[in-house]
């Protein structure tokens, strides 16, 4: 699932401009123009900040331009590929045969995934092991690796210990620490900051097809370097229940029950909307906790677990239509045990 799937903002595959992150792309290019790419990057930060965006920003210019050596490569300043440019049109159909995305898909009920599907995952060997269509690359994007299950991941592990000529891997990650070690180590890490609050408003603008206007700029101020969060809480009841959330993360470890009362209030009824913005505050609050490197390891291993039963408990709500007041009693008895951790 793309960093921004739960906004109105377009799909990394359909977003041909990239706000921020000038140095990242230099990295890329470098790499790409060296003729020394490497066969898998692990793109790693917070929600929300363009990682998707980046990773199929790579994805277009490397298919646009399959040989590395071509003058085009060699001079060019960006990764930037015109909107009409044949290749960028068939991606953003999801109609180019040597791009593969892995993201988490709708189950039978019309609810998404928890993880990513297994047997989507074991695609990439099949696509991996054919032959290219157009230039000789074949790309998969994982978004996010964090959403492979242990099936899923050991699958994609087989890819990355035997990778074939002449293709890349693009494993999005909001927690890279937490990637396992057998993938982090066959990839080249890339990690990307939160946007400053000037850039916010400038992407999430770009995204809706306006200027900047106060609204927006208000929002960006709050979204934590997230494009996608700022057009979020563009939404005011959005807003609103932002601020409660952040009270009661506040309050923590000891949330008042009262507190904890209105913002189930808040979350109540059947739509998916407000428990998706509950959980990308709550989930920021654990992924910046599971980042610290100064962590204890018995430490990070709580988070890691808090984590996946915080994101299933909410997963299962939503599939499920489950009272969401005692959801989010839940919650927060897991992150007062994380605060306290």
């Amino acid at each position: 699932m793309a960093d921004d799937s739960e906004t109105d903002i377009p799909h990394p595959r359909e977003n041909n401009s990239l706000v921020g992150h000038a140095d990242a792309e230099q990295i890329l290019l470098e790499g790409y123009r060296s003729g020394r790419m490497p066969h898998a990057w692990l793109i790693g930060g917070p929600r929300g900040i363009g990682k998707a965006t980046l990773a199929y920003r790579l994805a277009r210019f490397v298919l646009a331009h399959p040989d590395p050596a071509v003058p085009d490569v060699q001079q060019a300043k960006s990764l930037a590929v015109e909107a009409d440019n044949p290749v960028a049109r068939r991606i953003a159909k999801e109609a180019h045969s040597d791009l593969l995305a892995l993201e988490r898909t709708l189950n039978d009920k019309g609810k998404l995934r928890q993880d990513i599907a297994v047997e989507d995952v074991r695609r990439s060997v099949s696509f991996f092991g054919s032959t290219a269509g157009e230039g000789g690359w074949r790309i998969a994007i994982v978004d996010a690796v964090d959403e492979l299950n242990d099936f899923g991941a050991n699958s994609l592990l087989k890819i990355l210990e035997e990778p074939p000529q002449r293709s890349l891997l693009l494993l999005i990650s909001h927690v890279p620490g937490q990637v396992l070690p057998t993938i982090r180590s066959r990839t080249r890490r890339l990690l990307l900051r939160p946007l400053p609050q000037s850039e916010v408003a400038q992407a999430a603008a770009n995204a809706l097809g306006q200027s900047a206007d106060a609204e927006i700029l208000e929002a960006a101020a709050a979204a934590d370097g997230s494009v996608a969060r700022a057009i979020n809480l563009l939404d005011g009841s959005t807003l609103a229940l932002r601020q409660k959330v952040l009270a009661a993360l506040d309050q923590l470890p000891n949330p008042d029950p009262r507190t904890l009362h209105a913002l189930g209030d808040a979350l109540a009824g059947v739509d998916s909307a407000p428990l998706a913005a509950f959980m990308d505050i709550v989930n920021g609050w654990l992924e910046a906790r599971l980042e610290d490197g100064k962590a204890p390891k018995r430490r990070l291993g709580l988070l890691a677990e808090i984590w996946e039963k915080v994101n299933a408990a909410a997963s299962d709500a939503d599939e499920y239509n489950l009272d969401r007041r005692p959801l989010v009693f839940s919650v927060f008895g897991l992150l007062a045990e994380a605060a306290r951790g």
